[in-house]
């Protein structure tokens, strides 16, 4: 076989496994009951310290962003989202991650909007303890490193770091947001999390994590009756998780060979926005019992208008049996004058 039919064969059963990877990792991932704060191994040492807020912002940089927008254009056009990677991250998303974190007792997880402090980063990874000290200079420090030399204030690419136990965004949608709170919460159960880490970088056992988290978010969203939100995620999360696929398939090439993504986001797209479908299906059906339940309850109203009035209908009635007995001696001793009347004249 030459290569370009090897390369071709790829292309064609590349889209066959994302299908299949998606149905067998996202089947009823928003069905199961969801877990609110679950048992969390954290650093005994706080990682934010006293009057630091969880949530940071970076400082408007219009020229930084407007290069860091370009350089995020192929995320973009993969997930078919402006938002993705485009360095404005409204308050609405700010608020969704600030939710999730709250309702999963997720106190020490540092996000960071669009912001590059790598001192910030050095010290979170120095204190944070929940990670053995021989992965957190080692791995970790890689990680750090990246994030120094690396900035994704330019480069984009949302993310969770569990060496910092941070959250960096750089998109404007919840979905993504509460993704990568997905991380933050799988890792906060783990013993081991720095093993957990380093194993799930490597290439096929990256894809677990990544269900893991995209199913949390999807179940939050289910559990928060975000309807809306829900479609929104699924038709972004799926054919990013399609992405995943691709990358684990290709962890070799360079730039995770962005023509195996083109190829695998499209049965991404096409399973994520079927089961958004879904989601809007249910939500009118939902619709449509709730708006038939008032039709009915208006409709028993003049029944129990009806009730109401019965009791006086019947008092009325009453009255007028108890008047009957006097018209009917008044008529029957008319009869007997009448009689004694005639009675007399004969």
């Amino acid at each position: 076989m030459s290569f370009l039919q090897r390369f071709c064969a790829r292309k064609t059963i590349l889209p066959m496994l994302v299908v299949c990877l998606i149905c067998s990792s996202m089947s009823g991932c928003a069905t199961t009951p969801y877990v609110y704060q679950p048992a969390l191994i954290q650093s005994p040492e706080p990682l934010l310290t006293e009057g630091e807020s969880q949530i940071a912002r970076g400082k408007r940089r219009p020229v930084i962003d407007g290069i860091g927008w370009v350089v995020g254009i192929p995320g973009k056009v993969l997930l078919w989202d402006r938002r993705i990677d485009n360095h404005h991250v409204s308050p609405e998303t700010e608020a969704a991650i600030a939710a999730y974190l709250e309702k999963n007792g997720l106190d020490q997880v540092k996000v960071r909007i669009n912001e590059y402090d790598p001192v910030g980063e050095w010290k979170r990874l120095r204190r944070n303890k929940a990670v053995g000290w021989g992965w957190r200079y080692t791995a970790g420090t890689l990680t750090a490193l990246s994030y120094t030399l690396l900035p994704g204030r330019i480069i984009g690419g949302d993310n969770y770091n569990p060496f910092t136990n941070t959250i960096s965004l750089y998109s404007d949608h919840p979905a993504v947001a509460l993704h990568e709170g997905g991380h933050a919460k799988d890792f906060g159960t783990r013993k081991y999390k720095g093993t957990y880490a380093v194993a799930g970088a490597l290439p096929i056992v990256s894809l677990w994590p990544e269900a893991i988290a995209t199913n949390d978010a999807l179940g939050y969203l289910r559990a928060e009756e975000n309807y809306e939100l829900e479609e929104e995620a699924y038709e972004v999360l799926y054919p990013a998780y399609a992405t995943y696929i691709a990358g684990a398939a290709t962890p070799f090439l360079p730039f995770g060979d962005l023509t195996v993504k083109a190829g695998a986001v499209i049965p991404g797209h096409l399973a994520g926005r079927w089961k958004a479908r879904e989601v809007k299906q249910e939500q009118l059906a939902r619709h449509a019992r709730s708006e038939l339940q008032q039709v009915s309850a208006t409709q028993t109203e003049p029944a129990s208008d009806q009730t109401d009035e019965n009791p006086q209908q019947i008092q009325h009635a009453h009255f007028e049996q108890m008047a009957r007995p006097d018209e009917q001696e008044m008529q029957t001793d008319q009869s007997v004058k009448r009689l004694n009347f005639n009675q007399a004249g004969e």
